[in-house]
């Protein structure tokens, strides 16, 4: 599997996380229902993506990724039951039982995983020794010459094509420059309340940060960092539904954004759920090497789950840090001394 193809397969599997994590035997069976059969589509993007795009569903396109060797048999064995409980809850007259809700749930952990062990092994290839001296590095590409256009301008009839082309040319960068002023008039309006927000944020100004950042996202739709900003300040004041929302959609907007999968991380941990932290900051750390924050709560993140040695080879790259005392507290125990805001503020 290509990286292209992971991370479209980890963006579908995004949009489904909320749907599985409401479901509840407790709820409205047509809620419940509802949210299988939506998990199911997009689980069954999620396998699209991980071959390139199919015109294959369902038992056929499970089928299909085990025979590439993408699913272990046990994962395929669980996404089938998955299908399953998509199929009998489908049905008007069926009201859906635990053994759904618990089939749905395995099925979208072990894709989960699947997705997980790809990018776990891309971050190994990425961080494998640099090769031994002498080795022979590979000859630089040829640099691709520019391409030129020689083409000849058509004259129109009557001798009149120089005069039409001249103004055509005229119409059009007087359009160009419109268009670049707007651009650059809106983007500046988007720039400068992401700025206020940020400065707002240091200040301790909780709320004007918020406006700010909620200008900013409406103002630029596409961007994550308003999210992410959002996310962070609705997490340090408790709102954990808010917290996730916004950091889902800022991975939705960026899924190649490091900062947005390290904020999911941190909100995680905070909310003690350190196996699901542990994957999103492998997700940051393959994005960002460098990003020593999260390098240090995966370590944490590592640490809290009982796996020590690998906790310690994150936590010696990343050096001294708040997560080093997030690291040294005992397993089930919220780490002293350290702010609700894990790590330090988006870049």
């Amino acid at each position: 599997m290509n990286s292209a193809n992971h991370r479209s397969a980890i963006g579908a599997l995004d949009t489904a996380r909320p749907l599985i994590a409401r479901l509840d035997i407790a709820r409205d069976p047509e809620d419940i229902a509802a949210d299988i059969i939506d998990g199911w589509a997009s689980a069954e993007t999620a396998l699209r993506s991980m071959v390139g795009g199919s015109s294959l569903s369902g038992q056929a396109l499970v089928r299909e990724l085990r025979q590439r060797e993408l699913l272990s048999l046990d994962q395929a064995h669980a996404l089938l039951e998955f299908l399953a409980a998509r199929d009998r809850v489908q049905r008007t007259e069926y009201r859906p039982a635990s053994a759904d809700v618990a089939a749905a749930r395995e099925g979208f952990q072990k894709l989960e995983e699947r997705l997980t062990q790809e990018a776990e092994r891309e971050f190994a290839r990425h961080s494998a020794p640099p090769p031994p001296a002498g080795a022979r590095a590979p000859a630089p590409a040829a640099p691709t010459p520019p391409v030129t256009d020689y083409s000849p301008v058509p004259k129109g009839a009557g001798g009149r094509g120089p005069g039409l082309v001249i103004l055509a040319i005229v119409l059009l960068a007087a359009g160009l420059a419109a268009g670049a002023f707007y651009a650059l008039t809106r983007g500046r309006g988007t720039e400068d309340a992401l700025a206020r927000g940020v400065a707002a944020y240091r200040a301790g100004r909780r709320e004007a940060a918020k406006g700010e950042f909620t200008k900013a996202a409406r103002d630029n739709p596409k961007a994550a960092t308003p999210h992410i900003y959002l996310g962070r300040i609705a997490r340090e004041e408790g709102d954990a539904a808010t917290a996730s929302s916004e950091l889902q959609t800022a991975i939705r907007l960026e899924p190649d954004n490091a900062i947005a999968q390290r904020e999911m991380g941190s909100h995680l941990l905070a909310s003690g759920n350190p196996e699901l932290a542990r994957r999103f900051y492998v997700r940051a750390v393959q994005l960002d090497p460098n990003d020593s924050t999260a390098v240090g709560y995966l370590g944490c993140a590592l640490s809290r789950l009982g796996r020590a040695a690998e906790a310690q080879r994150f936590l010696a790259r990343a050096g001294q840090g708040s997560w080093s005392v997030c690291a040294a507290a005992p397993a089930g125990v919220a780490p002293p001394g350290v702010p609700p805001a894990l790590g330090s503020p988006p870049r």
